[in-house]
């Protein structure tokens, strides 16, 4: 009974926190062939979920590290911007480099966005490290559903496609936020958390929606 509490609680910070993973996952994937979208989720997926266990062994040192926080926010606001603004071109763009590069980019989102889901992880397994792993492995099969799940309806829905971007903005916004001489100069400008994440999911948007249009 004592390993069954902290392992709901993990299961239900992996459900919380893998949405912003799938959101990635479906935008990295959708402009690829039917055929070549599963292996680009599953590649994708267990890249990023390798790097997350080695991150695991990074989280207590990069913690130490000045502006890693505000580092990862800008770095993810930029992917969820290229996802945004990327326009298919099956033309011009090899089947096989494009795999590859949405396998890239959504290891290279996840990595950016595993802060907060190997904290949390780490805290509850109170440092076992079985659990920390058996953690880790329950988020690949939420991740690959999800992800799934969002990429049928962005097929259906293009709008959404926006949706998935303001999210990783939101995401993006909240990590530059716990940057402590971010907070302190929001605080000096009398500038809310709130009114900062609206603002910079507005900005991306509206960037965003004029590059798709040139």
């Amino acid at each position: 009974m004592e390993i069954v509490e902290p392992l709901l609680k993990i299961l239900l910070v992996n459900i919380i926190l893998s949405g912003d993973n799938a959101v990635v996952i479906a935008m990295a994937s959708r402009k690829l062939p039917e055929h070549m979208k599963r292996k680009a989720v599953i590649w994708g997926t267990f890249g990023a979920v390798a790097f997350r266990i080695l991150f695991v062994f990074l989280v207590l040192f990069l913690l130490k590290l000045p502006w890693i926080h505000f580092i990862g926010g800008v770095l993810l606001l930029f992917v969820a911007y290229k996802l945004l603004v990327d326009k298919p071109d099956n033309h011009q763009i090899k089947v096989g480099s494009s795999l590859q590069e949405a396998i890239a980019i959504i290891i290279f989102a996840d990595i950016l966005m595993s802060l907060d889901n190997v904290l949390a992880i780490v805290a509850i397994s109170d440092g076992q490290f079985m659990l920390i792993i058996i953690g880790i492995i329950i988020s690949i099969p939420i991740i690959l559903v999800a992800s799934n799940f969002i990429m049928r309806l962005m097929e259906k829905y293009t709008s959404i496609v926006y949706g998935g971007a303001a999210l990783l903005a939101w995401t993006a916004g909240g990590m530059m936020v716990k940057e402590e001489h971010v907070s302190q100069y929001l605080e000096v400008i009398h500038v809310s958390e709130s009114i900062f994440l609206v603002a910079l999911i507005l900005l991306l948007l509206l960037t965003g929606a004029i590059r798709r249009k040139i």
